[in-house]
């Protein structure tokens, strides 16, 4: 008697953590598969950037990063740092400090590339971009960091960014268009 008993406890339990495996895998699966941010990058203050001045090497340029995070999951990212070019030379070094990415949140970062100037002017194919009024910028970062989740799984994580920055100077207006990858 006391065997059948331990069967038929033995057997629900087994089915109780069966249940529970797949509900869990299935979350994983599903919900908590890690999304890729959505980042733009706004410059701002356009109408008192000097690209050109007289007796200046760079030219600081303002902006603010937006990153929406649709995961479940936190993000905590290191000190780490981008770059802006202008085809394929790398015109700027853009400092990101190491921050704090909640789950299912937009945030706001900014701040400030100092593009060298001396490097666009060396390029034969900037002043025929100047001339037609628009230039184009690539910015380009890996953001290293560590994925939370629930507080209590914590996986290392690699955010890859690559942006194209369209610069209007008749109408001086910028528009971004990024793409991000997020590896586990």
């Amino acid at each position: 008697m006391v065997a059948r008993g331990f069967k038929i406890c033995l057997l629900v339990s087994s089915l109780f953590f069966i249940i529970v495996a797949i509900v869990i895998v299935t979350l994983i699966l599903t919900m908590f598969k890690p999304k890729n941010p959505d980042i733009f990058i706004n410059p701002v203050d356009l109408e008192n950037f000097q690209l050109l001045t007289p007796n200046s090497t760079t030219a600081p340029l303002d902006m603010v990063v937006t990153i929406v995070n649709p995961n479940y999951g936190s993000f905590k990212q290191v000190n780490s740092g981008a770059h802006l070019k202008y085809r394929d030379t790398i015109i700027a070094e853009v400092p990101l400090e190491a921050r704090l990415f909640p789950a299912r949140t937009t945030t706001n970062v900014s701040t400030s590339a100092d593009i060298t100037t001396e490097k666009l002017i060396a390029d034969p194919n900037f002043w025929s971009d100047v001339e037609g009024g628009v230039f184009n910028l690539t910015a380009e970062a890996v953001l290293d960091g560590k994925v939370t989740m629930i507080k209590i799984f914590k996986l290392k994580a690699k955010i890859y960014i690559h942006c194209g920055i369209s610069f209007n100077i008749t109408a001086v207006d910028a528009s971004s268009s990024c793409i991000s990858k997020i590896k586990l």
